[in-house]
C-alpha cells in the first residue's frame, strides 16, 4: 500500500536536539515509512501505512518524546496559535527582565577592584540577600520552569537538549547562592558569595534570544504568507439568473462566475463568454496581459484587466494552480536536505559531549583552585551555557525556506531541500527543443503533396495527437475544408509518429527517418526534403500502402530569451546540450545558433534517459528540462529534473524542480539561486560550529561570565537566521 502523508504541528522544540529527538521517535514507530521534523516552521511530515497506525498514534508519539502536537491547522489557526504563545512570551520575558534588573545591580559586587567601593556596598545595603532570593526564586521557578519541564520531558525520552543545558546550569547558579543564603544565615559572621544574578540573567537573556530568534525566523515563511496573501476571498456566481457573492471556498466544479474589469478571477475555470486581457504575471512571470476568449482557461488569482467574462469553474479550491504550488513550497521546506541530517547527527551526540566537558572542567577547576566552589561553579556554567547548540540546528532550515522563498517569488518551485542541494552540483543542462527551447508555435511553411488523400488522412491522424506539430498541421489544413475520413484504427509509435488504417488503406505518418526507413522516397521528393531540413525545417512525411504520399516542412524559432540563458548557463560554468527527436540537421543549425555545446539528435523518449545515464557514469551531474510529459523517463533519470511550462500545465509529479511560466532565463537562475543557498548553509555551518569550538574553551578556562554566554548564545543564532534572510536580497540574473 503506497505511504500517507500526515502532517503535524509541532509546538515546544527549543533546538536541534528537539528536532532530532521527535524525528527519531516517529521514525522507529512500526508503520512510519519516514518523518521529517521542521525546527522552523515547527511542523513534522510523517508518511505512514494506514493499515498500521493513524494520525491519533503519531500525535501519542510526539508527545510521548515531550512536545505537543497537533494535525496540521490552517494557517489562520497556527497564526492564532502562535501569537498565543509569543504574546504570552513576551509577557514572561518583561517581567523576567523587571525582576532582573535590581540582580543586574549586584553584580558590580563581583566585579575586582569595585567590591569594597561605597557604591557596591550601598548595593549590597539595598538589595540584601534576602531580596535577591525572593527575584530570583520568581524567574527561576516560575519564568524559568519551560526549561525544568522541557529537560525531564527530553531526559525521559533518553535524549538531552537545550533545556537541560539551560537547566542544569541556572540551577548550579541557585541552588549554590541558595546554600550559601542558609550558611549565612546560620552564622552571619562568614562571608557568602551570591550569584542569584547569573541564573535570573541567564534566564532573561534566553528568553531574549528566542523571542529574537522567532521574529527572525518568522521572515522566512513570508514567501508562503504572500502567496496565501494573493488567493481570492470571494467571487459573485451566477445562479437562478442573479449574481451572489459568495466565499471562494464555496464554489463547485460546474459554477459560473462573473469577472468585472480590475478584478481577480477567484478560481482556475474556462472562459464561456466574452473577451479579455489577463495579468498572469504572477503565475507565468510574463509582464505583458494574455488576451482571453470564449475556451480559454483563466487561472485563479491572476487579474482582469478589461472585459467582462463568465466562466466555468474547472477546479475545486484545493486544485488550482496557486494552491498547488502553495503545497509544493510548503512541502519543499518540509523536506530535509541531505546536509540538515549531519547537522542533526552532530546535534544528538553534541549535548552529552557538552555535559561530560562542563563536569570535567568543573572538576578541574576544583584541584585548580584547591576546592574553590564558586569560581569552579561559575566557570561549569558557562560551558554549558555557551555550548547550547542552536544556531547549528537553525543554520540548514532557515536557508532552506530562504530559499525555496525567494524561488517561488521568482517562480522556481523545488520539491524538496534535497532537490535543491542536488541542484548546485549540476554540471551539464539538457534540453528538448520542441516547445522547450523553442516558441512551441510551429507553422506548415512548405507541403508536398503526391497523394490524392494525403491532406484528408494528415488531418484525420494529426487528430489523435496533442503534440505541438499536430496542432500545427491542422491550424494550417483547417481552413481547407478537408472532408472526413473514416478511421478504423490508430496507434502512435513513440518518439517515430503514427500508423493506422485510413479508409482501408494503411496509412503512416511520421519523421522522415521513420519514413525513409520505412519505404523507398522518390529521389525528386527527397531532394526537395532534404533542402528543407538544411533551412532548418522539421519534416513530417506519409506512406500510404508503402508509397510516398507527401510531407509538411514545418519551422520553429528559438525563444527570444534562449540565448541569453545558454549564455548565463556557460558563465556558471555549466555545459549544455541538446536532446532531441528531430532530424540532426535541424537540431545542429539550432545549436549553432544557440550556441549549445552537445547535439543529441533523432533521439527516442527513453534514448533521453539513456544518455542522461551515461553522463551520469562518466561523473557528471545532469539537470534535464522538458515539459514534463514526453520526457518523463529522461527528467526521472537526470539528477534534477526541470519542468517547463505554462502555469496551467506544471509537470509536478515529474520533475524535481517546476518553473512557472516559461522564461528560459529562470534556469541559470535556478542553478544560481541553489549554489548561493548551499553556500549561505555552509557559511552558517562554519560559524555555528566556529563559535562552539571557540567558545568552549574560552568559557573552560574562566574567560567568559555565564551572564556574557548567555547574551553570545542568543547574538549566535540570531546571526544564523539573519545570515540564511539574506538570501530574500539575493538578485538572480
Amino acid at each position: 500500500m503506497e505511504a500517507k502523508r500526515q502532517d503535524l504541528n509541532v509546538f515546544g522544540m527549543t533546538c536541534a536536539a528537539c528536532s532530532t529527538r521527535v524525528e527519531k521517535s516517529l521514525n522507529k514507530a512500526v508503520g512510519v515509512e519516514r518523518a521529517n521534523v521542521n525546527l522552523v516552521t515547527e511542523s513534522a511530515a510523517v508518511y505512514y501505512d494506514p493499515e498500521q497506525i493513524g494520525p491519533e498514534q503519531l500525535i501519542d508519539i510526539v508527545k510521548h518524546a515531550g512536545y505537543d502536537a497537533a494535525e496540521k491547522m490552517s494557517k489562520e489557526e497556527k497564526d492564532a496559535v502562535l501569537e498565543k504563545q509569543f504574546k504570552r512570551e513576551v509577557r514572561r520575558f518583561i517581567l523576567s527582565a523587571i525582576l532582573a534588573l535590581p540582580l543586574l545591580l549586584t553584580m558590580v559586587t563581583h566585579i575586582p577592584y569595585l567590591h569594597h567601593t561605597a557604591f557596591a556596598m550601598g548595593v549590597d545595603e539595598v538589595i540584601s540577600p534576602t531580596i535577591q532570593l525572593i527575584l530570583a526564586t520568581v524567574i527561576q521557578f516560575y519564568i524559568g520552569w519551560r526549561f525544568y519541564d522541557g529537560a525531564y520531558k527530553s531526559l525521559r525520552g533518553k535524549s538531552a537538549n537545550m533545556d537541560v543545558l539551560v537547566a542544569l546550569g541556572t540551577s548550579a547558579a541557585y541552588f549554590y547562592s541558595l546554600a550559601e543564603y542558609v550558611r549565612q544565615l546560620i552564622n552571619p559572621n562568614i562571608e557568602a558569595h551570591y550569584y542569584f544574578e547569573t541564573s535570573a540573567i541567564l534566564i532573561t537573556l534566553i528568553l531574549l534570544g528566542k523571542l529574537l530568534e522567532s521574529y527572525a525566523t518568522s521572515k522566512t515563511t513570508q514567501s508562503i504568507a504572500g502567496l496565501l496573501k494573493l488567493q481570492s476571498k470571494e467571487a459573485v456566481v451566477l445562479r437562478e439568473n442573479r449574481e451572489w457573492k459568495v466565499p471562494v471556498d464555496e464554489l463547485a466544479i460546474g459554477d459560473v462566475i462573473l469577472v468585472r474589469p480590475g478584478e481577480k478571477v477567484p478560481i482556475d475555470a474556462v472562459v464561456l463568454t466574452g473577451e479579455t486581457s489577463i495579468d498572469e504575471s504572477m503565475i507565468s512571470g510574463e509582464p505583458v496581459p494574455v488576451e482571453k476568449k470564449a475556451g480559454d482557461t483563466v487561472i485563479g488569482s491572476t487579474v482582469n484587466f478589461d472585459g467582462v467574462i463568465q466562466a466555468k469553474v474547472t477546479k475545486r479550491m484545493d486544485e488550482t494552480v496557486l494552491s498547488t504550488i502553495i503545497q509544493l513550497v510548503e512541502e519543499a521546506q518540509g523536506v530535509k536536505a541531505p546536509i540538515q541530517r549531519l547537522a542533526d547527527r552532530i546535534s544528538g551526540i553534541f549535548v552529552p559531549i557538552v555535559l561530560a566537558i562542563a563536569v570535567l572542567t568543573f572538576v578541574i577547576w576544583m584541584i585548580a583552585t584547591g576546592g574553590v566552589l564558586d569560581q569552579s561553579l561559575q566557570v561549569a556554567i558557562a560551558v554549558l551555557v555557551i555550548a547550547c547548540p542552536c544556531a547549528l540546528g537553525l543554520a540548514t532550515p532557515t536557508a532552506i525556506m530562504s530559499g525555496t522563498g525567494k524561488g517561488a517569488e521568482s517562480g522556481i518551485l523545488f520539491k524538496g531541500g534535497e532537490h535543491l542541494e542536488r541542484t548546485a552540483k549540476v554540471d551539464t543542462v539538457i534540453f528538448d527543443k520542441t516547445g522547450t527551447l523553442t516558441e512551441g508555435k510551429l507553422r506548415v511553411v512548405n507541403m508536398l503533396e503526391e497523394n490524392a488523400n494525403f491532406t484528408r488522412f494528415a488531418v484525420a491522424m494529426e487528430d489523435q495527437s496533442e503534440h505541438p506539430i499536430a496542432r500545427a498541421i491542422l491550424a494550417y489544413l483547417e481552413d481547407q475544408g478537408v472532408p472526413q475520413v473514416q478511421v478504423e484504427k490508430i496507434r502512435a509509435k513513440a518518439g517515430h509518429g503514427m500508423v493506422g488504417t485510413l479508409d482501408g488503406v494503411k496509412v503512416a505518418l511520421g519523421s522522415y527517418r521513420f519514413i525513409a526507413n520505412a519505404i523507398t522516397i522518390p529521389k525528386g521528393a527527397d531532394g526537395e526534403m532534404q533542402t528543407w531540413m538544411q533551412a532548418g525545417q522539421t519534416i513530417v512525411a506519409m506512406s500510404v500502402d508503402d508509397d510516398f504520399a507527401g510531407a509538411f516542412g514545418l519551422l520553429d524559432t528559438p525563444r527570444k530569451e534562449a540565448k541569453e540563458a545558454i549564455l548565463r548557463l556557460h558563465e556558471l560554468g555549466i555545459k549544455t546540450a541538446i536532446a532531441s527527436g528531430d532530424q540532426r540537421v535541424v537540431v545542429e543549425n539550432m545549436a549553432t545558433e544557440l550556441g549549445i555545446d552537445q547535439v543529441y539528435a533523432e533521439q527516442l523518449p527513453n534514448d533521453k534517459s539513456d544518455i542522461v545515464a551515461d553522463l551520469q557514469k562518466k561523473g557528471h551531474v545532469i539537470a534535464f528540462v522538458g515539459d514534463g510529459i514526453n520526457d518523463a523517463p529522461a527528467l526521472a533519470t537526470a539528477d534534477t529534473g526541470i519542468s517547463i511550462g505554462t502555469g496551467t500545465d506544471i509537470a509536478i509529479e515529474t520533475g524535481d524542480v517546476t518553473l512557472v511560466g516559461h522564461q528560459l532565463t529562470l534556469i541559470p537562475q535556478t542553478i544560481q539561486l541553489s549554489r548561493a543557498t548551499m553556500r549561505n548553509i555552509r557559511q552558517n555551518f562554519f560559524w555555528a560550529l566556529a563559535y562552539n569550538c571557540a567558545g568552549i574553551p574560552i568559557a573552560a578556562i574562566g574567560l567568559l561570565a555565564p551572564w556574557v554566554a548567555g547574551l553570545a548564545m542568543a547574538g549566535s543564532s540570531v546571526s544564523v537566521v539573519a545570515n540564511a534572510l539574506r538570501l530574500k536580497r539575493l538578485k538572480l540574473k
